[in-house]
């Protein structure tokens, strides 16, 4: 180092200037540019990269949609303000042609809906009887139908194809000696019948009109339509007991006469018997129901 000539300051180097000065020399002139370079990009903005297609420039703008609460508010107030307006127009509109109207125009309109609603007056009136009569016809085609089912039911119990149940008495009678003949049976049979017995069943054999009674000669007892019963014989009677006990117990009657016989009858009313032996029904061979 060289002694400083006259006139010039003398500047001593201090701590903190001995190591830049040593990282500026180190570094070298490309240290320097670099770090002047990093300063100025720092101070410099980047640009953002803006899209190219108009289509997508003006979407970006308009979505999402920037509005504020006053403005929905006024747009509400618009739309119901023009909703009011257009109701109040079409109304105008659809009155305008009576407003305008003469007088004699609107006395015939007048007249032409009287005449439609008295026409839709009678029609209703037409509809509500025909209802009504369809209603009778359908309640009366009902009520045939019970009856004819009814009526089938009591046929089937007069013919001994259907079972019958009701108040009745229960004859029981015991032949010990064997002395009680078809005969003796078959009077017993009438003697019911004549005081009103509406359905009879001996032992399991149900009572009909063309039942027959015949003597079992070779195994006792008696054959009713063809088939074997034995003593004791049980008459299930349905009828009115207070009928059918009085016409058996007659002086000469049939509990005197199978007590003759030395058999014993005896009666027990009851509430309600059941008659459920079936009949077999045989097809008419020769008659046919008569045309009315």
């Amino acid at each position: 180092m060289q002694p400083p000539t006259a006139g010039e300051p003398v500047v001593e180097p201090g701590p903190a200037a001995e190591p830049e000065a040593a990282a500026a020399a180190s570094a070298g002139p490309e240290g320097a540019d670099g770090g002047a370079a990093g300063a100025v990009a720092s101070r410099v903005p980047v640009p953002v990269p803006l899209p190219s297609d108009g289509r997508t420039r003006l979407k970006a703008a308009l979505w999402p949609p920037r509005v504020s609460r006053g403005q929905l508010v006024v747009a509400l107030l618009l739309f119901a303000l023009g909703l009011a307006l257009a109701i109040q127009v079409r109304s105008t509109n659809d009155h305008s042609e009576l407003r305008g109207a003469r007088q004699e125009d609107l006395v015939r309109i007048l007249d032409e809906l009287d005449g439609k609603q008295q026409r839709l007056q009678s029609e209703k009136t037409q509809l509500e009887q025909s209802l009504a009569q369809l209603e009778n016809s359908s309640n009366q085609a009902k009520e045939a139908q019970e009856q004819t089912r009814k009526k089938a039911a009591e046929l089937g119990v007069l013919a001994g194809t259907e079972k019958a149940t009701g108040p009745g008495i229960v004859l029981t009678i015991d032949d010990p000696q064997g002395q009680v003949k078809a005969d003796m049976l078959l009077d017993t049979l009438q003697e019911l019948r004549a005081a009103g017995a509406e359905a009879i069943q001996i032992n399991d054999v149900r009572v009909v009109a063309g039942t027959y009674f015949t003597d079992n000669s070779s195994g006792g007892g008696v054959r009713i339509d063809g088939k074997d019963v034995l003593q004791p014989f049980r008459f299930t009677v349905v009828g009115n007991p207070q009928d059918l006990t009085p016409a058996l117990n007659i002086p000469g009657g049939v509990v005197r006469s199978l007590e003759n016989h030395q058999a014993r009858a005896t009666i027990v009313q009851q509430q309600k018997v059941l008659v459920d032996a079936l009949a077999a029904p045989k097809p008419l061979q020769y008659g046919k129901p008569a045309a009315k």
